[in-house]
């Protein structure tokens, strides 16, 4: 039961030279597979080596996420993660913090990698910025000469952003940057929720994120100043 497709790339626009590669179509399985929570995948490669890999995850992006911190040391062991729906669009953020200095964003628009971003990657920098500077406020937690910048609190940071719109709008050279105008305002809307009341449940992992970026912050000045000297 099911349907099934078969397809052929053309030579016409390929050229003679078709060779698949099987790591390419693993990696490109293994990532729908992630975005489409407990979906089966199953890759088969019949030619002379003889291949295959199947990938379904329960977990989900936050599945997705575990994977890409996998040889890091995370600053919170469980993925932060929230979702909503309005107006049949539906966004889902997973994050999670490392001790390095690397900010790995990865954002999806129905299953399609928006390697240029778009509404929705605006949308969860500016609440992410946001929320982190209005819990340090409210807690007092920084001194005058310090002020926390997006970039600070980007830090070993590691994010998966997956939107389903049912009118996607996409734009840039390539097509590859989200352009619908209520996709910023929920993913910013979630992230304000979600992040601010995982903050105020979980005060001492909200402390080691603000930790993290005023310690990158101090860097950036000292950095400033020794330039200008």
């Amino acid at each position: 039961a099911g349907t099934t497709v078969t397809f052929k790339a053309d030579k016409e626009i390929f050229g003679n030279n078709i060779i698949y590669s099987f790591d390419t179509l693993a990696n490109r399985l293994r990532e729908l597979a992630f975005l489409n929570k407990n979906v089966r995948i199953t890759l088969k490669d019949e030619r002379a080596k003889s291949k295959e890999a199947e990938f379904k995850f329960s977990g989900g992006i936050v599945s997705f996420v575990e994977f890409l911190n996998k040889n890091k040391n995370v600053l919170h062991k469980k993925v932060i993660y929230f979702s909503k729906e309005k107006d049949k669009t539906i966004a889902e953020v997973a994050i999670q913090y490392n001790d390095g200095y690397g900010e790995s964003i990865f954002t999806f628009a129905n299953n399609i990698n928006t390697t240029e971003g778009g509404t929705h990657l605006t949308g969860f920098k500016s609440a992410l910025t946001r929320c982190v500077n209005q819990y340090c406020k409210g807690k007092n937690l920084l001194k005058d000469e310090v002020s926390v910048k997006g970039d600070d609190i980007r830090e070993g940071l590691i994010v998966i952003i997956s939107c389903r719109v049912p009118n996607p709008q996409f734009e840039g050279q390539t097509k590859t940057k989200l352009g619908n105008g209520e996709v910023e305002g929920l993913v910013e809307s979630i992230v304000n929720e979600g992040l601010g009341k995982f903050f105020e449940e979980n005060p001492s992992i909200a402390n080691k994120i603000i930790e993290k970026a005023v310690l990158a912050a101090k860097a950036r000045e000292a950095a400033r100043k020794a330039r200008e000297l």
